[in-house]
């Protein structure tokens, strides 16, 4: 038994161990920023630098003659490792330098950013250090487009292979698919993209008339589909249309996958967005969706001017299907069919491979289009039809992939708001952290709401939401598997 956990798990923790040795180098860069600005919070960083640092090296010691190559279950078992370890490490800073908070609370917030959920349970973000304002934000860029789809990246020149890393990590339905012969190369790729639109968006902000500290920690959560924001009062702290609008933007086509924008500039062509069914599915959803709120806004007659509330309802409307979670109204006091049809398509609208979360548009695509093959098949029981996406015929695997996916999205969010409703929340409550943790998005409805946070929920009702926050970035079978009897099989 000790033998076959060695053999499973000591290579793991052996690939780990330089993840988190480089972690803690990337923990010193809010030290600059916390010398730069004199907040006096850099004691925190250096702190939590070294325990990470130490244990890289006491994990690389212990497990040298283990080393082996990856096979396909491994790449579960180290996305699910590294995305529990680095926002351990990550919380020290937080607990050491926010006065009053306890653990729970740090490994929430570390959670919360690493997986950009950016569910806060922190307040007066105005009035914390500089760095660890910067810090939150940073934490939400590096888990957009993935801590291990950097590492693939690098690994290689360890002697290890990355393709099963890479698959475990990246989200959507059809992960198969490669954009270079080489899994290095593919993410060197999408982070170059991610790169370039970090930097864009930057620009795009400072322009706009943010300063460069704020336009810097809001192109970092803005492009990684976060939410974290160094106001209370998130964007509409700035009350900018212009700076709303470049939100919008980067919002938006950071809900598109990453393959495509990767696809389109390899290309120097913007076809590929218009061949993908899924982008051409996501942007009439945020078409869609933003006329219907704006309709219902008006009709209601919570603003009197028609473009106030385009204005108001766009805005929010992209950030919450787009699971990034930011705000410039309380949505909460909206007529409740507004925010009710925006968490119910929060829920699936992003693109797979994209920064968002969520189940994805491709599964839905893939689910709507086997229900229509399965009225057919009900009439028709002799007939041949596949199942197509984009002229491309659907796998039964893929099908029944994200059939199953679906029950266990729905089973996990049923079981954790009942949990959550037996500790004390009201069933408003339950459902929209449940759904709000479960997508990513972040705030939610009733207690949690946009204007508030989670820091009214006690320590076991965080905790069930940080595990939520795992499922949903790992895409919920990632880590359900390392629970199989089957997955420690030797």
């Amino acid at each position: 038994m000790l033998h076959s956990l060695r053999y499973i798990l000591f290579p793991v923790l052996n690939i780990t161990a330089p993840v988190l040795i480089a972690f803690s180098f990337i923990m010193l860069l809010p030290c600059v920023v916390s010398f730069i600005y004199e907040d006096g919070a850099a004691g925190g960083f250096q702190t939590g630098a070294v325990i990470c640092f130490f244990t890289g090296v006491f994990l690389l010691a212990i497990t040298r003659k283990d080393r082996r190559e990856l096979m396909p279950r491994d790449g579960f078992l180290l996305a699910t490792i590294i995305w529990v370890a680095i926002p351990l490490f990550a919380s020290i800073p937080l607990y050491l330098e926010i006065p009053g908070i306890n653990f729970t609370y740090a490994f929430f917030e570390a959670m919360s950013g690493t997986t950009t959920t950016c569910a806060s349970v922190l307040d007066k973000l105005d009035l914390l250090p500089q760095s660890i304002n910067f810090w939150r934000c940073f934490l939400s860029w590096l888990g957009g487009m993935g801590i291990l789809v950097l590492a693939v990246a690098i690994l290689p020149a360890l002697g290890v292979g990355g393709s099963q890393i890479f698959k475990a990590e990246f989200s959507g339905p059809m992960k198969e698919a490669r954009l270079t012969p080489r899994i290095a190369d593919t993410a060197k790729g999408l982070w170059s993209i991610y790169l370039v639109l970090s930097v864009a968006c930057a620009a795009a902000f400072r322009l706009a008339g943010m300063d460069a500290f704020d336009s810097i920690l809001h192109a970092f959560s803005t492009v990684s589909l976060g939410g974290f924001s160094s106001h209370d009062a998130s964007y509409g702290y700035f009350n900018n249309v212009d700076i709303e609008m470049i939100g919008m933007f980067f919002m938006t086509i950071c809900g598109i996958s990453f393959s495509l924008h990767f696809i389109a500039w390899r290309s120097r062509s913007p076809v590929a967005y218009f061949k993908s069914p899924e982008c051409r599915a996501w942007l009439i959803t945020v078409a869609l969706m933003v006329a219907l709120v704006t309709a219902i806004l008006y009709d209601y007659e919570v603003y009197d001017d028609p473009l106030t509330a385009l204005r108001y309802a766009a805005f929010n409307t992209i950030s919450i299907i787009s699971t990034s979670g930011f705000s410039t109204a309380d949505f909460s006091l909206w007529p409740a069919a507004a925010p009710f049809i925006l968490f119910s398509v929060a829920c699936f609208a992003t693109c797979g491979g994209s920064t968002g979360g969520g189940m994805k548009m491709m599964r839905a695509i893939i689910l709507l289009k086997q229900l229509s093959r399965q009225f057919t098949l009900t009439l028709y029981p002799k007939a041949i039809e596949s199942l197509t996406v984009g002229g491309v015929v659907v796998g039964r695997s893929v099908i029944f992939s994200a059939m199953a996916f679906m029950v266990l999205w729905l089973i996990v969010s049923i079981v954790i708001t009942l949990a959550l409703m037996v500790t004390g929340l009201d069933i408003t409550t339950a459902i929209s952290a449940t759904v709000a943790c479960v997508t990513n998005l972040g705030p939610g409805l009733g207690i949690v709401g946009p204007l508030s946070n989670y820091s009214v929920l006690t320590d076991v009702q965080l905790w069930m939401c940080t595990f939520l926050m795992l499922l949903g970035r790992l895409e919920l079978v990632t880590v359900f598997v390392l629970f199989t009897r089957t997955f420690w099989r030797f």
